[in-house]
């Protein structure tokens, strides 16, 4: 009788120190489900009880899509994933983060689905076009945040940008590293003229990009085009020498600027070393 007494107390002890995720109010569980990314809450969390299907049903769940993707599934699986993610927020959502999968299709049935998209990030997504992404710019006239990075588009890529959302204020650029093609050449007049014409507004220029075209010219035009900005980072720009005058202005002018760091080699014991220029 003792022996079989034992493992009851053990249960009942158990159950007195687990908590009971359900009887949280909804509002916690949704804060709490809001934390993981969207992978986990479609093939996971929304299968643990009905009450966490119905909250994953709930549009409002879907403001935000992030999906990093690893190789857990693959390509195919991610663009399922993010479809059913645009389906389940009914026209809500706001903000997408995505690295790796996006295509051309994939980012038009965002776009076609999210009137109020407000935020778009696309990391590494090689195979989509500038045709793919000016002709999904289109539909986004709310913009207000663009963030491509390692994305192999276009030089045009700031005139599209520039064309189809009025709305935006932030913008950060960085091509892909292996590949010439797509740099934002911020020397020549037509680039020039554009900041003039219609990125005054934006208010972050990230141009962080190893061996951009960068020069003091453009970045002239920079500061003289967005009036408004507050935060130009040219952390990546190597293969040129910022002016004294111009740095100068740009502490002046700009709220948070971020020099370029240039680079020397220096020999120490027969060894090269690479290290911040003096």
């Amino acid at each position: 009788m003792e022996s079989s007494s034992i493992p009851s107390l053990a249960v009942q002890t158990e159950s007195l120190t687990v908590p009971n995720w359900l009887e949280l109010p909804r509002d916690a569980t949704v804060n709490i489900l809001q934390k993981l990314n969207t992978v986990d809450i479609i093939t996971r969390a929304c299968h643990v009880c009905p009450l966490w299907w119905n909250i994953c049903k709930d549009p409002s769940m879907w403001r935000t899509i992030r999906m990093n993707m690893d190789l857990t599934y693959n390509r195919a699986c991610w663009k399922k994933i993010c479809h059913t993610a645009v389906g389940r927020s009914r026209g809500q959502l706001e903000d997408v983060n995505i690295k790796y999968f996006a295509t051309d299709d994939l980012l038009q049935y965002i776009v076609d689905c999210s009137k109020q998209l407000r935020r778009l990030r696309l990391i590494d997504c090689r195979s989509l076009t500038y045709e793919g992404f000016s002709e999904a710019l289109n539909k986004l006239p709310l913009l207000e945040a663009l963030d491509i990075y390692h994305c192999t588009l276009s030089e045009d890529l700031l005139e599209v940008v520039g064309r189809h959302c009025p709305l935006l204020n932030s913008l950060r650029y960085r091509n892909s590293i292996d590949d010439e093609e797509g740099y934002i050449d911020i020397s020549n007049e037509h680039e020039l003229a554009l900041l003039e014409e219609t990125f005054w507004r934006v208010g972050f220029y990230n141009i962080l990009n190893t061996g951009n075209f960068v020069t003091n010219e453009g970045v002239s035009a920079i500061l003289d085009g967005c009036p408004l900005l507050e935060t130009l980072d040219l952390r990546g720009c190597r293969s040129w020498v910022l002016s004294d005058s111009l740095e100068k202005r740009c502490h002046q002018q700009i709220q948070d600027f971020r020099s370029p760091i240039y680079y020397v080699y220096f020999s120490f014991n027969g060894q090269l070393i690479l290290g911040p220029a003096k």
